[in-house]
């Protein structure tokens, strides 16, 4: 086996049809992070629930800073408890063959770049599981710049960690003792925290309610369906206060009618500004033909 292998991870994510690093493990755009780093975790399930993504969410967490947002690309680990013949050719091979240095941990942080996210499979191992501490964690904020780790496991140092700038961390509780008897069996592969299920290149958007998993070709639908909300909510807000529309008209199936007003207000109103390189046109043709197969509300006069 090889850790980190392009062609394995290539396989695994063939729904992606953008850049990828040279090891093969998608790349979001820059952008898109930054537009997802502004949507709730509620309008990000949303999209995925809805296209039978169901696993993607795991809360049971402890954050070393809960009132950050994290976002980043996912690079993914698995370890196991140590088996002495598996760990010692696996631990070997990385050595000699992959020219790998230190401990398992240390080669994941070893590969992360900007923007980038360790989700470690610690099969829930605090005690002589702690993935970082204050070193390793330093070292994630040198590399990923606004990234971190969600560690199905443990993590030590925690007022040293606390005190990094440009990071967070997600993680199942923490102990002095360092990292010992476990193996790495995966790098870049699939890999289970708690009850969702992470593939490398995923984009890992971090909340004060827990993690979720987007898998990068839905990443940009996901915000665009995100920001859509957003701004019609904006929008309905201010029509309530406004006594324009019911509160029926707003949360249902809008009119054409309601749609137009919709969109002049979008091309010309302050509060829409930053929501304007989206489009309406799927929208409103759907309006269209909802009101030709039967009659719906119309705007209160």
């Amino acid at each position: 086996m090889k850790f980190d292998n392009a062609e394995d991870i290539i396989q695994l994510t063939p729904l992606w049809e953008g850049e990828r690093f040279s090891n093969g493990r998608p790349k979001v755009s820059a952008d898109v992070l930054r537009r997802i780093r502004r949507i709730t975790l509620e309008e990000a399930w949303g999209p995925l629930w809805n296209r039978g993504y169901k696993f993607q969410f795991e809360g049971d967490f402890k954050i070393i800073h809960p009132e950050q947002i994290m976002v980043g690309r996912a690079v993914t680990a698995v370890l196991l408890p140590q088996r002495p013949d598996l760990h010692d050719t696996l631990l070997t091979y990385g050595h000699e063959q992959e020219n790998r240095q230190g401990f398992f941990n240390q080669w994941i942080i070893d590969s992360l770049e900007e923007d980038d996210v360790a989700v470690v499979d610690m099969f829930d191992k605090v005690y002589k599981g702690t993935f970082v501490g204050g070193n390793l964690s330093t070292a994630i904020s040198a590399r990923t710049k606004r990234g971190g780790a969600v560690i199905w496991g443990g993590i030590r140092d925690n007022q040293q960690v606390a005190n990094i700038d440009g990071i967070n961390v997600y993680y199942r509780g923490s102990d002095p003792t360092a990292i010992a008897e476990v193996t790495m069996v995966g790098m870049n592969v699939p890999c289970r925290i708690g009850r969702a299920v992470c593939l490398p290149g995923d984009v890992v958007l971090g909340t004060p309610s827990g993690v979720m998993f987007i898998p990068p070709h839905l990443a940009e639908l996901t915000v665009v369906l995100a920001e859509k909300s957003q701004v019609r909510d904006v929008f309905g807000f201010i029509r309530l206060k406004e006594d324009r529309y019911t509160t029926a008209q707003i949360d249902g199936m809008w009119t054409t009618a309601l749609w137009y007003d919709f969109m002049n207000w979008f091309d010309t109103s302050d509060d829409a500004a930053e929501y304007r390189h989206l489009t309406w046109e799927q929208e409103l043709e759907e309006a269209r033909q909802a009101e030709s197969k039967g009659p719906s509300s119309d705007v209160r006069l």
